[in-house]
């Protein structure tokens, strides 16, 4: 038995930080179909079959909200809290929640769980990794406390009883605050599509899960900050700009594409809404005020853009992750000016952080169109459908047109796969399948190509 142990401890130290936090998110994903297969988990007379439980511990593993069944109809009550739980370990991350453990029994963290920390928070250096940690627990528990006690002791008045009430609270709270998109409704969040209080409280627990972790404990920094002026890093500044831009261009773009749609005949305060909800919605949460069905293929398209971008680094969200799109866009502009670097807040981005900007687009690209091309083979329904399933899927937002419940298996199979190389992270993917960047000690004669 000693002998067996050791050569599993030696197969384990010999993966790479990726690999074992793809194993963790493996173990997560495991532990929460046996979690969701218990008898008191599921509704009397309820049946789920394996692959769809699988699929629903995926998505909430990955934090996506994509679902093929019906939340409220399947699960009892035991079986909504042991979802909260598993949108906890998918949204926090399997190492802040391991690391708390960890403190917890006093086990001293070493280079290796640091190493780990690092890979699962998308961190480029190893120290303070384990505060950051105790931070973004802190501070992620604190919001949803918080968010779980104004929309339980709100929703009393759609409720008959207070239980009732906290539960659905406490459910919507952590939904999303995780990004996660699932609900207990049965209709996302179109049941307050009129309730403007339900809906702010919503987008704010939105924004503080999906703008990144590292943001959060800057601005909490910042508001316990005393003495001279504080200083927010260049991925703080980067961050919340592009956020934010993102929101409001995405609330204008849909207000102008629905004018002459679904908002004729609606007043101004309900097209603000249902363009602005839609648009924070996009970055990763999946919660709906409405059914996009409704919305017209150019703002479909538009809709499957915002989700491919995704949320930023560090955080509940999927993607390609808001700093890469910045990157990219600040590239394009500086090179058409001519410039070989880029220059932003009086700082200049690092070229390796240019390149793995260009590469996980790169990659992202052509992961979601061979996963497009594979569906358009498999599936029956219309290109759309399929573009804005793998948009959805691939940025672990959990919108859908409705094609979730009726994909074949195999299309069930490659969706979970895009909702965990979505969360994982495209760079992160990439180290798993292959291995760590490395010094080469030769270079071969550089000759130029004709680009272009």
């Amino acid at each position: 038995m000693k002998i067996m142990w050791k050569k599993l401890n030696i197969k384990f130290n010999d993966l790479t930080p990726a690999q074992l936090i793809f194993a963790f998110y493996l173990l997560a994903v495991t532990v929460s179909v046996l979690l969701l297969s218990l008898p008191f988990a599921h509704k009397e007379g309820v049946e789920i079959s394996f692959i769809d439980r699988l699929f629903t511990a995926a998505s909430a593993v990955s934090v996506t909200g994509l679902s093929v069944i019906s939340i409220k109809d399947s699960f009892s009550v035991a079986g909504i809290f042991i979802l909260i739980l598993v949108l906890q370990v998918g949204g926090i991350g399997v190492m802040t929640l391991g690391t708390f453990i960890w403190l917890i029994f006093r086990r001293k963290i070493g280079l290796r769980e640091r190493q780990l920390i690092m890979v699962d928070q998308n961190q480029s250096q190893l120290s303070g990794l384990v505060n950051l940690l105790k931070q973004i627990l802190i501070i992620i528990i604190a919001i949803e406390v918080f968010g779980s006690l104004i929309l339980s002791l709100y929703f009393m008045q759609y409720f008959p009883t207070w239980q009732e009430a906290f539960i659905n609270g406490i459910f919507a709270a952590v939904s999303a605050t995780t990004n996660a998109g699932f609900d207990i409704t049965g209709n996302s969040l179109i049941p307050f599509a009129n309730d403007y209080f339900v809906q702010f409280i919503t987008i704010v627990l939105i924004i503080l899960g999906a703008i990144g972790f590292p943001v959060l404990v800057e601005i909490k920094d910042f508001l316990l900050h005393k003495k001279g002026r504080y200083r927010f890093s260049l991925f703080t500044k980067v961050t919340t700009v592009t956020f934010a831009a993102l929101v409001v261009f995405g609330t204008l773009i849909i207000l102008l594409l629905e004018a002459n749609h679904f908002f004729v005949g609606k007043s101004w305060h309900e097209t603000f809404f249902y363009s602005l909800f839609q648009s924070v919605t996009t970055r990763s949460a999946g919660l709906a005020t409405m059914d996009v069905n409704n919305f017209s293929e150019s703002t479909l398209l538009f809709l499957c853009g915002m989700m491919f971008i995704g949320a930023s680094p560090s955080s509940v969200g999927g993607g390609i992750r808001t700093t890469t799109f910045a990157i990219n866009i600040l590239f394009l502009y500086n090179f058409a000016r001519g410039n070989k670097t880029i220059k932003i807040f009086k700082r200049e981005i690092h070229e390796e952080d240019i390149t793995k900007s260009f590469v996980v687009t790169i990659f992202a690209f052509f992961t979601c169109f061979v996963s497009v091309l594979l569906l358009s083979i498999t599936e029956s329904f219309s290109l759309l459908e399929i573009v804005f399933e793998v948009s959805s899927a691939f940025g672990t937002t959990g919108l859908s047109m409705g094609i979730t419940p009726d994909l074949s298996a195999f299309g069930k199979i490659l969706i979970m796969v895009l909702m965990f190389i979505g969360r994982v992270g495209i760079l992160s993917f990439i180290f798993i399948i292959g291995k760590k960047e490395k010094d080469v000690n030769y270079h071969y004669p550089k000759e130029r190509l004709i680009i272009g």
